[in-house]
């Protein structure tokens, strides 16, 4: 295995898993950047990044750098003398940084690019019914996510798959990307691709926000379905349920899509012992998971035990 000397940026479990599988393969990782720990919790107890708890088990130097244009973070970072910088799930690099390696700085990026440029390609790619995504590497350049493709490779989404799912196979799909990279830059093999660099007919995967998780019942049932598990399981896509003239915050993370003619009105509820309907435009959704405010998630039937719908519920 080559000794070329590579830095490795990236902040959670998706770029810990990389890290791990270029340390076990024996590439030469000489430091690690991640994010500053941050307080978490009901304790408030400082939080380590996944990437760096790979870095302090592997006993790597680690930097974590409020400031990537700090005078001391760059000479940090010139000292480790590396020629490949290699990022994932980090941040926006300024120019000083990606161009300091001689053989480039290079970002796996989860979707197939340059569709789904952005924060959140494996949510959008379920949100929108795709049955392909993939996982990308390229060049980093002065703007997000436009740089020129190194390697790609496609990934199936099933017709039940969420976020949660898909992340699990993007992550190690992209962890042999990355390898195959490096194996490619140090061979001097490399040739890439330039992405097109009008937007405007590119799906894009915009940031995840409370206001654009939430459930629009008047979607069809397919929609929603899509919109419900490309959330989950996090940042979890949520509605409101009315009981009793009281509205209370409901997060939904697993459900099945039937289509049928209905009269129900969007967002009523239909209950027994042992399913919850929704009813959607032209179907109905079939909670399998769920989260009401203030209670901890669980499957239907745990929560059907110790709550009942009246005839009026709904969603709204």
């Amino acid at each position: 295995m080559s000794k070329e000397r590579i830095i490795f940026m990236g902040t959670p479990e998706f770029a810990a898993y990389a890290l791990e599988e270029l340390i076990v393969n024996n590439y030469n990782i000489v430091a690690v950047i991640t994010a500053v720990d941050k307080p978490a919790g009901r304790g408030r107890k400082m939080n380590e990044s996944a990437v760096k708890k790979v870095g302090l088990k592997h006993h790597i130097p680690i930097l974590q750098p409020p400031n990537l244009k700090n005078e001391r973070f760059l000479k940090a970072l010139e000292s480790f003398n590396a020629s490949i910088q290699v990022v994932v799930a980090f941040r926006m690099l300024p120019e000083v940084v990606w161009r300091m390696p001689s053989k480039g700085t290079f970002n796996l990026h989860a979707s197939l690019l340059p569709e789904y440029r952005g924060a959140a390609p494996i949510n959008w790619a379920i949100i929108n019914g795709e049955t392909k995504t993939g996982v990308t590497t390229f060049f980093i350049d002065e703007k997000i996510d436009t740089g020129e493709i190194i390697l790609n490779e496609e990934v199936d989404i099933t017709e039940d798959e969420t976020a949660g799912s898909l992340h699990d196979k993007l992550m190690i799909k992209g962890g042999q990307l990355i390898q195959s990279t490096i194996d490619l830059i140090v061979q001097n093999k490399i040739k890439t691709q330039p992405q097109p660099q009008n937007n405007v007919s590119l799906k894009k995967a915009p940031k995840l926000f409370k206001e654009n998780c939430r459930i629009n019942w008047n979607d069809n049932a397919l929609k929603v379905k899509q919109m419900i598990h490309g959330l989950s399981p996090y940042p979890g896509a949520w509605t409101e349920l009315l009981v009793d003239d009281k509205t209370l915050s409901l997060k939904i993370f697993k459900v099945m899509a039937q289509h049928e003619n209905h009269s129900e009105v969007f967002g009523s509820i239909k209950s027994d012992k042992k399913e919850i309907r929704v009813y959607a435009s032209d179907g109905f959704l079939s909670v399998l998971e769920l989260q009401l405010q203030g209670k901890r998630k669980m499957n239907t039937i745990d929560f059907l035990n110790g709550f009942s719908f009246s005839e009026d519920t709904k969603v709204l």
